[in-house]
């Protein structure tokens, strides 16, 4: 069942691949996070609460799920802690094999699929303000509808966001119907208005 479910994930990612406008871009106001749930939002990097699948071909002990724990490692039989905060699936799939090609396995084959990824939060002129699940394609409307949706005090034109791994926020404009995308591991703010 899982198979037939992947190709049909895989069929649809690339009937949306040809249709005007797919794909995923860097810019977070432009278009959404990826729409298959086992990738990444491109250019995305991993971090604390992050979950994954590991299967490593012809060892089955050694598969299972596993969660990146908050000093940002990965736990993996054999190898250890493996760092996997900043990194990309890509570039932890790549650390993985390698840890296990030191004397452990030889010619691993390694395959590492996202299950889940860490909340983001919310916070401010919000009706209930906290951590939510991520869910992929979030734009800040539905988090917002999430939370409650906005207060009475709430000022509904700009949203500030303070992404994963960066030390500000910055400022949104929500004027004009603009979507503005959430990634996991984000703070929205939502700021009181003045009149």
């Amino acid at each position: 069942m899982n198979q037939i479910a992947s190709i049909i994930v895989a069929v649809l990612a690339l009937a949306g691949a040809a249709s005007p406008g797919a794909g995923v871009a860097a810019d977070p106001v432009a278009a959404p996070p990826a729409s298959n749930a086992n990738l990444a939002p491109s250019g995305y990097t991993l971090g604390p609460g992050d979950k994954i699948r590991l299967t490593v071909f012809g060892e089955p002990s050694l598969n299972g799920e596993y969660t990146i724990g908050p000093d940002g490692l990965l736990a993996v039989p054999l190898i250890g802690g493996v760092a996997a905060r900043g990194k990309t699936v890509a570039e932890l799939q790549a650390a993985i094999a390698h840890g296990f090609a030191q004397g452990y396995i030889l010619d691993p084959r390694v395959s590492v699929d996202m299950l889940s990824f860490r909340p983001f939060y919310i916070l401010g002129e919000v009706n209930r303000p906290g951590q939510y699940p991520y869910a992929d394609g979030l734009s800040v409307a539905q988090a917002v509808a999430t939370a409650g949706g906005y207060t009475y005090r709430a000022r509904t034109s700009r949203v500030f966001i303070r992404r994963a791994n960066q030390p500000a926020e910055e400022v949104l404009s929500l004027k004009k119907g603009k979507q503005v995308w959430v990634y996991p591991g984000d703070t929205i703010r939502v700021g009181e208005r003045y009149f």
